[in-house]
């Protein structure tokens, strides 16, 4: 990429619009150009579009010779906020960055009140459609639809069938997928309406590229977002079985969800509980999420999965995605699902050719915006007519299984239209076709030049009350690949923000100022979800885990390398903590027999993939636990996270693929990954909110650190090393106190002063009293503490009770043993009582 500001143009060029025309490359001819704002040909108009004129003029000569440092910074922000799009969706697939291009669509203000009102239309009507088809079903009694589309439909739910939503409101968020003609009109490609994305996605684009072109920007009147989000989740509260007072969650199905940068980002906006599957659980016909409180009523879910995987108990049995009992609350009344379960039948390609006839019926009204000519091929009119203009028409599955089996005529060969024709002979009712459009082209910025690519536009009606909707002023906008006709992010596309222009005010409503009442606002405070409090847990053993695997590999090899060879305790002590700690099997060879083959073992075993106690596979746990709870961690914290994974997992294999394991490189891949691991343990400590959540993930790192510290001491006692200097300095290293000891002790080596800086100091953060100390005064903290927090306490040994006269005596070692067992005790009672609930329920908020 050009790093540097492009050539002052000459006198000719001066004029912004003139150099822009410069650099634009030509569109094909048959598209239309949006750059010019007409049709590309030999009739092509001359000048920019009235919209790019005034975009460019805003921009000016200055602003154009910097487009590309501009370019850089819209990918380095991208990288730096995490934005992705994980296109295998899968959970060793790595995670592709989102990619925005430098402009936006520009929408007209005239141009875009057509879309709105089309949008309109199109959400009531397939409102309308889904009441009648759950309902007196007079569509298909009187043959406006096939029964095969509906009852056909694998989408189809019979569940649903007589169910009376709220407010007689099936469809809360309706996508309209639309592209821009030649002759310059809208046209709709598809509906979206199970679980829509591009709300998240699009509000990065604007928050992205409005900061690149604040000037144009303000200057264009380009009409704000904010106010359409606030008006949908008034519109839900509005529908909800508690009214105002309703608890609002955002169903995702995970981490591993090709979107669900997308799913955090709108929940964090939104100021919602982002929750999966498995933190929901059925009782008594309502559903309730499982926090640290107890078992919470959820009021409306904002589902971002698949109806399909709604419910294993009614729908799919496999599903781990869904909640069990969830389409019976439905059907109770108890919860608002958004969208209602059922509507897969309106996105199938084949509706769009009945939806003309279909609006008169129930609307009494032509369509605003036309749908592109759609041919069903269940009927036999249509499959004759079909099968004849293949090489004119884009093929489609009509119950898609994926958002990849489409076919484009104009662009298979003879052989392959000829094969096509006969699967559609074999299967006709399979097949949908729809007539071929040529995408019209936007302009983006490549490296100096404005290259055109073809573009779709999906715009998005909200629910803001019963039976009524609004559009969002904007939309997701959607680029194919360079040379493909097909916008698809899955398939290497890239994106783009919408300004759509107004004429009259700017609304600059923000949610931000959506004051809920006292009650609500103190809810919403206090949630934590147990499977982010769990994760936060996790989060919080593995990043110790991570630091005390690094920390004994780092102590280890130093020794191994210094002059210490030749002490066999501390030798031994090395290699039983070493297995102690998994960096190397409970049957590896003993440095004592072997200091070479041990330590070789050693550094081998670092990666990833060496073992479930390494320290890659350490980092790799901590990341994955971080990707969990993505939505509560900083910016910052995400990026160290990710950055100590990648790059000791990097590190680590260029020591693997040099195969001779050198142990000063180890070291130095170590050290790296100790530097990032402090920034995090940091970022942990100073820089979040000291929530349930939070506590949660100190809990964890104070068990991890008691039970690997009471261990290490534990086997150090029993190898004998501390009977040696090299095995004290060893013992000190390893629990981080060399310093504190020094300052303290000077040059003692006696077992009072160690027992002291190592278990008794309560002014030092690496002694098991002050760990133990803290840990307890954590515990006293969580919910419930008055009922459940004694009770964990009690496992944990009390260290006011200590004295270095009673540490003195041999009942230290079975103490230490003791300590291990306990804090293991006291994570399996804080999983039971905390992160899984088989007997409570708090109806607290039911009232």
């Amino acid at each position: 990429m050009n790093d540097h500001p492009l050539p002052r143009p000459s006198a000719s060029l001066a004029c912004p619009q003139a150099w822009a025309l410069s650099l634009a490359q030509p569109v094909a001819a048959g598209h239309r150009d949006e750059l010019r704002g007409g049709l590309a040909g030999a009739a092509a108009p001359a000048g920019l579009a009235p919209e790019w004129g005034e975009f460019f003029d805003h921009l000016g000569v200055e602003g154009l010779s910097d487009l590309n440092r501009r370019e850089q910074s819209v990918a380095r922000q991208l990288r730096d906020n995490g934005v992705t799009y994980n296109v295998y969706a899968d959970q060793d697939s790595q995670q592709r960055p989102w990619s925005i291009d430098l402009f936006p669509l520009i929408i007209p203000a005239a141009q875009w009140t057509g879309i709105e009102a089309g949008v309109l239309q199109r959400a009531r009507l397939l409102n309308t459609i889904m009441t009648d088809l759950y309902g007196p079903q007079q569509l298909l009694q009187q043959g406006f639809l096939p029964p095969a589309l509906v009852q056909g439909h694998p989408g189809y739910l019979r569940a649903m069938r007589g169910l009376r939503p709220a407010g007689e409101t099936w469809l809360h968020v309706v996508a309209v997928d639309l592209a821009h003609g030649p002759d310059g009109r809208w046209r709709v490609v598809s509906h979206r309406t199970q679980s829509p994305s591009g709300l998240g996605y699009l509000l990065e684009n604007r928050m992205t590229i409005g900061r690149q072109f604040p000037n144009a920007f303000n200057a264009m009147k380009v009409q704000r977002l904010g106010a359409s989000y606030k008006a949908l989740m008034q519109g839900l509260r509005a529908l909800s079985p508690r009214g105002a007072d309703a608890r609002i969650a955002l169903l995702t199905p995970g981490p591993y969800n090709e979107t669900y940068f997308e799913h955090a980002y709108l929940a964090r906006y939104l100021g919602l509980p982002l929750v999966e599957g498995n933190d929901l659980t059925v009782r008594d016909q309502r559903v309730y999420l499982k926090t640290l409180h107890g078992l919470e009523p959820v009021d409306v879910l904002i589902k971002r999965l698949g109806d399909d995987w709604l419910d294993p108990l009614e729908l799919r049995s496999d599903s781990a995605l869904g909640v069990p009992g969830l389409m019976q609350a439905v059907r109770a009344g108890h919860v608002l699902l958004a969208n209602a379960p059922g509507s897969a039948p309106l996105e199938s390609s084949a509706l769009l050719g009945f939806l003309p006839a279909i609006s008169r019926q129930l609307l009494g009204e032509e369509l605003l915006l036309p749908s592109l000519p759609t041919w069903w091929c269940g009927e036999a009119a249509s499959l004759a007519d079909g099968l004849h203009r293949l090489e004119r028409s884009v093929v489609k599955r009509t119950y898609p299984r994926t958002s990849s089996e489409t076919e484009i005529g104009p662009m298979l060969s003879p052989p392959a239209i000829t094969a096509l024709r006969e699967r559609i002979r074999e299967q006709p009712e399979q097949y949908t076709l729809q007539s071929y459009l040529p995408l019209s082209q936007q302009p983006t910025w490549r490296a100096g030049e404005i290259v055109p690519r073809a573009v779709m536009l999906r715009v998005f009606a909200l629910c803001d009350g019963p039976q009524s909707w609004r559009v969002l002023p904007g939309g997701l906008v959607r680029m194919a690949p360079p040379g493909q006709a097909i916008a698809s992010m899955q398939s290497g596309g890239s994106s783009a923000d919408c300004w759509v222009q107004t004429e009259g005010e700017i609304d600059r409503t923000s949610l931000l100022s959506d004051a809920h009442n006292a009650r609500a606002h103190a809810q919403q405070k206090r949630i934590v979800s147990s499977r982010s409090a769990e994760n936060l847990f996790w989060l919080g053993r593995y990043t110790e885990r991570a630091d005390n695997s690094l920390r004994l590999a780092r102590l280890t090899l130093r020794l191994l390398q210094g002059e210490q060879l030749n002490n066999a305790e501390l030798l031994g002590w090395l290699g039983k903590a070493a297995r102690h700690q998994g960096l190397v099997p409970f049957d590896a060879t003993d440095p004592l027999r072997s200091v070479r083959g041990f330590e070789r073992l050693l550094i081998e075993r670092l990666g990833a993939g060496s073992g479930s106690a390494s320290v890659g596979h350490n980092l790799r746990a901590l990341r994955q636990s971080a990707d969990q709870v993505r939505e509560r961690l900083s910016l910052d914290l995400r990026a160290l996270i990710e950055r100590v994974d990648e790059q000791f997992t990097a590190r680590h294999a260029s020591l693997s693929a040099d195969a001779d394991y050198a142990p000063q490189e180890a070291l130095d891949a170590l050290n790296e990954a100790s530097g990032l691991l402090t920034a995090i343990t940091g970022e942990q400590t100073d820089r979040m909110v000291r929530d349930d959540g939070w506590r949660m993930l100190s809990i964890g790192r104070h068990i991890e650190r008691l039970h690997t510290l009471a261990g290490a001491l534990a086997l150090a006692m029993e190898s004998g090393c501390l009977r040696h200097d090299d095995g004290f300095e060893a013992l000190l290293a390893l629990f981080d106190s060399t310093i504190t000891f020094h300052y303290q002790y000077q040059q003692r080596r006696d077992r009072t002063a160690l027992l002291d800086v190592l278990i008794v100091n309560r002014d030092n953060p690496r002694s098991l009293g002050w760990v133990l100390s803290t840990l307890r005064s954590r515990l006293s903290k969580l919910p419930r503490a008055k009922e459940d927090g004694i009770k964990l306490k009690s496992l944990l040994p009390d260290p006011d009770d200590w004295t270095l006269d009673q540490l003195m005596e041999p009942p230290l070692l079975p103490l230490m043993r003791q300590l291990e067992s306990s804090v293991l005790t006291l994570s399996t009672q804080l999983a039971q009582r905390y992160f899984s609930h088989a007997d409570r329920v708090n109806t607290s908020l039911m009232a």
